[in-house]
């Protein structure tokens, strides 16, 4: 099996009511832990690739580990740009082999966002790539993706439809009050339903992405803590919060930070309690498994994509 686009899997993720999973790798550990899982779950997979990502392993090593990943799987796997920032960056990926970039202009004036991500889908939809533009401002901090809480901005219902069709985007990013990082919440969690619900309205049938949706499982942060870490006020997405949002348009889900957690928490306790250890598999092969552990639960018990392969 080759590289595939998400057209499909969020067609049928949309009308079954479930959504695909976008982890973020990094290494070959962590694309290993996912693969793993979802081979075991049957699960589609969408892997994808931040700029740091290519600042810290260059594209070419993790474009392999994606290919390898489709050998040793043989599931139907997407390799996407996870928030590109110009067309440069989009068009380097298109041509060197992704099968989805996604454009992040929402840092630009609505006009400008539409022209450029316009600019973005003109020439990934020519050599078959899908295209994820983005509408409304997360808050957080996520490898190159910095943005304070007071130019955070939720999407407007009004201009989605306006987006959708002037660019051509094959699906969407909202705001509706995630945020990158590991700490979301100060208080209470909340997302606006009811502005997904409308949007899902405006826009029947399209697919909807929920980007900053790590949940940020305490057992993590715990440990993490126990083991000399220090990770205070950490707070992520309730995963009822997110089973609800796939029942809805929601067709794409990223998670980034809880893979991270899980990763640096298991290498954190290695190293306490093996202090005489220094053979880097000895760490990150726990590690791995516990990569594989949170992405099995995470398609089993919230994205509901087990078996939709």
């Amino acid at each position: 099996m080759a590289l595939v686009t998400s057209t499909d899997m969020l067609k049928k993720a949309y009308e079954g009511g479930y959504a695909i999973g976008a982890f973020n790798v990094n290494n070959m550990e962590i694309v290993q832990g996912i693969i793993n899982a979802a081979k075991e779950e049957q699960a589609p997979v969408i892997l994808q690739v931040s700029a740091g990502a290519r600042k810290y392993a260059s594209p070419i090593y993790l474009r392999k580990l994606v290919e390898a990943a489709i050998e040793d799987s043989n599931l139907p796997i997407v390799l996407h740009l996870d928030h590109g920032d110009d067309f440069e960056i989009c068009k380097a990926c298109v041509d060197s082999g992704f099968t989805s970039v996604m454009i992040d202009g929402s840092k630009h004036p609505f006009e400008e966002n539409i022209r450029l991500t316009k600019e973005v889908v003109d020439y990934a939809h020519e050599r078959g790539v899908v295209v994820e533009g983005e509408l409304g401002k997360l808050a957080g901090v996520e490898d190159a993706v910095n943005v304070s809480a007071k130019d955070a901005t939720y999407t407007d219902p009004d201009q989605v439809a306006e987006f959708v069709a002037k660019t051509g985007v094959d699906s969407l990013a909202i705001a509706i009050g995630t945020s990158h990082g590991a700490y979301k919440f100060k208080g209470e969690a909340k997302l606006d339903f009811e502005r997904l619900e409308k949007i899902s309205k405006l826009v029947p049938g399209f697919p909807i992405v929920l980007h900053g949706a790590s949940s940020v499982p305490q057992e993590f942060v715990t440990k993490c803590n126990e083991f000399g870490g220090n990770i205070a006020g950490a707070m992520g997405v309730p995963e009822e919060m997110l089973r609800k949002a796939a029942s809805m348009a929601v067709c794409k889900i990223n998670i980034d930070t809880d893979l991270r957690l899980a990763m640096t928490a298991s290498i954190r306790e290695h190293f306490i309690n093996h202090p005489e250890e220094f053979d880097p598999r000895k760490y990150l092969g726990p590690a791995r498994d516990a990569i594989k552990r949170i992405v099995q639960h995470k398609i089993k018990n919230v994205l509901g994509c087990s078996n939709k392969a």
